[in-house]
């Protein structure tokens, strides 16, 4: 049997999980150019998930932030808590890859979705 090692750290699987199972949640509301966006940002958090396993606690906490960010996308009731965008959880997940000196993974902004 062949098991695949998606990072070692402690709490790596647990990040890729959450990532994987909001955008199961993601896939049955969205559809055309934003399903295209949170499919990338779910891309780009696992990559930084798995580049982080081993990084410093600093970086790691970095990651696990944007997850969460991306994750615990609110949901509206009322005026007292608006929907947080895909947009807003773009740029969280850029400025994250830029302070980890990431570029390749920079979730750029497509015509289509503006």
């Amino acid at each position: 049997m062949i098991v695949e090692e998606r990072g070692s750290g402690p709490g790596t699987d647990v990040l890729i999980r959450k990532v994987d199972g909001h955008l199961a949640v993601l896939r049955t509301g969205l559809h055309g150019p934003e399903l295209e966006l949170a499919e990338e940002l779910a891309r780009c958090l696992r990559e930084l998930v798995v580049a982080t396993a081993h990084s410093s606690a600093a970086d790691r906490g970095l990651v696990r932030a944007a997850v969460h960010y991306f994750v615990l996308r609110r949901e509206s009731r009322g005026k007292l808590l608006p929907v947080r965008s895909l947009a807003a959880a773009q740029r969280m997940v850029n400025k994250v890859a830029r302070q980890l000196d990431r570029p390749d993974l920079l979730v750029e902004s497509h015509p289509s979705r503006r």
